[in-house]
């Protein structure tokens, strides 16, 4: 997926300025690293709002047109208002082709609907994990990462370790644990109707 979005060179700087532009419905920005010296911006706040919705946008490499000059760069962080629908300022790293890149690609679940923990046990899927941090050069970044949950049995769970990573990727930081992505939970409900079923058979008197 390509996502290009517009900026213009911000010229007046400082926070009195960027509630100035933030009153007038813009977004103040920067955009930064790959050598070259960083770059303020700023973008109208409701494209970029629209923008940010998209799953996409958070994980994908992007193309900043800055006055016509595009360069490709991806999101790195992003400031909201504490109780308001508003992003206060957001940033952007250049992007060089020939240096890997970390960052977090979202997982997506797929054949929950199938996997026997649902058909046969009845147990709820606990999605542990929404992302995982990723390395891998710039042309090998995933849109997402896929979680196949077709063969997840009942009280099983899968790890970081269980998922395929697309070829020239693999994980951002090695650790020494192996943190579980998603799990099959049997629901509170049937727990509580097996537990009262094990209490009455163990409460019958013996023939």
């Amino acid at each position: 997926m390509s996502i290009t979005f517009k900026a213009t060179r911000r010229e007046q700087q400082g926070s009195s300025a960027s509630r100035r532009l933030r009153r007038a419905g813009q977004l103040p920005g920067i955009i930064y690293g790959g050598g070259k010296d960083a770059t303020p911006i700023v973008m109208n706040h409701n494209d970029l709002f629209h923008l940010l919705k998209k799953e996409a946008f958070h994980s994908t490499l992007l193309t900043a047109e800055v006055d016509g000059l595009k360069e490709t760069v991806v999101l790195r962080d992003t400031q909201w208002h504490p109780y308001k629908m508003q992003a206060l300022h957001i940033d952007f790293q250049r992007i060089d082709a020939e240096q890997a890149l970390h960052i977090k690609v979202p997982l997506h679940f797929i054949n929950g609907e199938i996997s026997p923990a649902v058909k046969l046990g009845g147990c709820l899927i606990a999605q542990v994990m929404t992302e995982l941090d990723v390395k891998c050069l710039p042309k090998d970044l995933p849109e997402y990462i896929a979680v196949d949950l077709a063969n997840l049995e009942a009280g099983q769970s899968l790890h970081v370790s269980h998922l395929k990573l697309p070829e020239g990727v693999e994980l951002g930081h090695h650790t020494d644990t192996d943190p579980v992505v998603v799990s099959a939970q049997q629901s509170r409900l049937d727990a509580a109707a097996d537990a009262a079923a094990e209490e009455a058979a163990g409460s019958e008197p013996a023939a």
